[in-house]
């Protein structure tokens, strides 16, 4: 059943990237700002900044469409400095969208927020603190993470696999630490892997363990059943870089690199801790019925290939596709 609860969202893989506004100052009370609004297919999300009494936002050109998004340029000037201006995304609390907002600084520093449509709107720091980049990026950690059904998906089918509540968190652990190091590595610029071929191998990765999960219902010793950390610790390499692909739409803070990327990796790993703590109750929940049916038994695994065989078709066909 927890299974089945995830069938509707799963089609998609992929949350929408959220928007991002950077406002750069050019001079005292002057600033540049690009506005990036996320496309859905043929629709742009009506997202507007707005900037508080004393500013004014003027367009400078018409922009352009890259990467799924549309892009806008505007020059914003002011009667005083942002510091203590109020700043609100009209139309943000009727999306599903957060929207993420970078200040660069004549003085070099830069500080990050996100808007998202439960809080559509921010008061700049007039001193931002360490704590505004660390609260962002953990929250950005979280939501990536529990949005990523692909990646949930890799992760319930390993604790399907693994016995034993130490496995599984020596698993879990290898897993982490694996998409970490990979996470970082490509965020830093020292790896770089092209999307659509992680992506697809991605996918690939939960259709290996849905046929190992089909073979221990079948009596069979696998693989992952015998040396489940190795296998965790061998595809968290790959599903790093899926996370560095999310992480390099939304950007980090020159300023606060070494912060914004712990941060993010924080954030991803307590929103898979939760996840897996609802997949252990769930099952424990399960178990309290003795001798499933082999064909119930089997359900979870079919389900787990069907979704991930789609993922994988899609992604390949992805190659080929004209950007958009």
């Amino acid at each position: 059943m927890l299974l089945l609860a995830f069938l509707a969202p799963l089609a998609t893989a992929h949350e929408i990237r959220p928007a991002f506004l950077q406002v750069r100052e050019i001079a005292p009370d002057h600033y540049d700002v690009l506005w990036k609004v996320p496309r859905t297919e043929e629709t742009v999300l009506d997202l507007t900044p707005r900037f508080g009494p004393g500013f004014t936002l003027t367009p400078t050109d018409k922009g352009g469409i890259i990467n799924g998004f549309v892009l806008f340029n505007y020059r914003l000037t002011g009667t005083r400095g942002l510091g203590g201006t109020r700043l609100a995304i009209a139309g943000l609390e009727q999306s599903t969208v957060d929207a993420l907002v970078e200040i660069r600084w004549r003085e070099g520093h830069r500080d990050s927020y996100l808007l998202q449509p439960t809080q559509p709107s921010v008061t700049i720091e007039a001193d931002p603190s360490w704590r505004t980049v660390a609260r962002t990026y953990v929250t950005l950690g979280i939501e990536h993470i529990l949005t990523g059904f692909d990646h949930l998906l890799f992760v319930l089918a390993l604790v399907i696999i693994t016995r034993g509540t130490a496995r599984i968190i020596k698993t879990i652990t290898a897993f982490t630490l694996a998409h970490s190091i990979t996470l970082s590595l490509a965020a830093l610029g020292y790896v770089h892997v092209p999307a659509p071929p992680v992506e697809a191998t991605i996918a690939l990765s939960i259709v290996f363990l849905a046929v190992e999960i089909l073979r221990g219902i079948e009596g069979h010793t696998t693989l992952t059943a015998r040396w489940p950390w190795l296998i965790a610790f061998t595809f968290g390499l790959l599903h790093g870089l899926g996370f560095a692909g999310a992480l390099a739409a939304i950007g980090l803070p020159q300023s606060a690199i070494p912060l914004a990327l712990a941060c993010f990796n924080i954030g991803v790993e307590l929103g898979q801790l939760a996840f897996v703590a609802l997949v252990l109750v769930a099952m424990r929940l399960l178990t309290l019925r003795p001798a499933w049916p082999l064909p119930l038994r089997k359900l979870a695994p079919y389900a787990i290939g069907a979704i991930s065989m789609f993922w994988v078709i899609e992604r390949l066909a992805a190659f080929t596709a004209p950007a958009t």
